[in-house]
């Protein structure tokens, strides 16, 4: 099975860029299933109804987010009822929307299984449950019906990230780490068979502050006031990795994936 996984968008030049790329993409890496991590699509800080349901048209089969996944009201409010958008599934479960979920191939009757886990440390608007804790279990549930499972892993720490690339090894096909929107160049498939790489980066501008305005982001620093309100144009790119997972579930390979866009306008 061929896995693409588009990194976190950012902005609206996030989704500009994905939509400009994704006939290349789909030439270039063939896939059986496109998974979008849109947790920073709207605005550069969370994903809009508006926005899911535009990504899921362009081809996502999935969108995951992150620590901004109620930032905005209408999807909060609508979580449930959207089943190709998920949450962290270390949360409360009381929260609305689902965490990990299985999702049917439109190339044939095979299941691959999506989950999303949240780390503990840098995070001051939402807080979540151990993942390390609630790992082993939800991966019992989601094997039993696939060897297919990808894990998008939304932390801060590197520390984190690599800790939890060794308990989730071998219990996944792969744990694909975000939250930094920088792509890092330690992609590895791990001694049990899990593929996993630190962030695997972001789609949109890449001359920015992860994908931010520069001169705003300097601003925010002298002030100690957020901007999200310019977004980044220069340098668009695509980034993401590109998976290939054997029938037993294990990764065969895992390959970061850079497709520069250019702006004709």
């Amino acid at each position: 099975m061929k896995v693409l996984y588009i990194s976190e968008l950012v902005g609206k030049s996030g989704v500009f860029v994905l939509k400009k790329s994704i006939n290349e993409l789909k030439k270039k890496y063939p896939y059986d299933f496109l998974i979008v991590n849109g947790n920073g699509a709207t605005g550069g800080n969370g994903l809009g109804r508006t926005h899911a349901a535009y990504i899921h048209k362009i081809g996502a089969d999935v969108i995951t987010t992150g620590k901004c996944c109620y930032y905005k009201k209408d999807i909060t409010e609508n979580m449930d009822k959207l089943p190709y958008v998920l949450r962290p599934e270390n949360l409360n479960a009381e929260s609305p929307g689902s965490g990990a979920r299985f999702f049917k191939l439109k190339s044939s009757s095979e299941k691959i299984a999506v989950a999303v886990f949240m780390g503990q440390n840098g995070f001051t608007r939402i807080h979540a449950n151990n993942p390390f804790t609630s790992l082993p279990f939800v991966m019992e549930r989601l094997r039993k019906q696939t060897p297919y499972i990808i894990v998008d892993f939304h932390a801060q720490a590197s520390a984190e990230k690599k800790t939890f690339f060794y308990a989730a090894d071998g219990l996944c096909s792969a744990v694909i780490g975000s939250g930094n929107r920088v792509q890092t160049a330690d992609e590895k498939i791990f001694p049990l068979g899990s593929a996993c790489i630190c962030d695997a980066g972001r789609t949109g501008s890449f001359q920015s502050v992860g994908g931010s305005d520069i001169q705003s982001k300097i601003k925010e620093y002298i002030t100690g006031i957020p901007d999200w309100t310019k977004d980044a144009w220069d340098s668009l790119e695509a980034q993401g990795v590109y998976l290939d997972i054997g029938k037993d579930g294990k990764a065969n390979s895992i390959e970061r994936v850079k497709i520069p866009v250019i702006n004709e306008t």
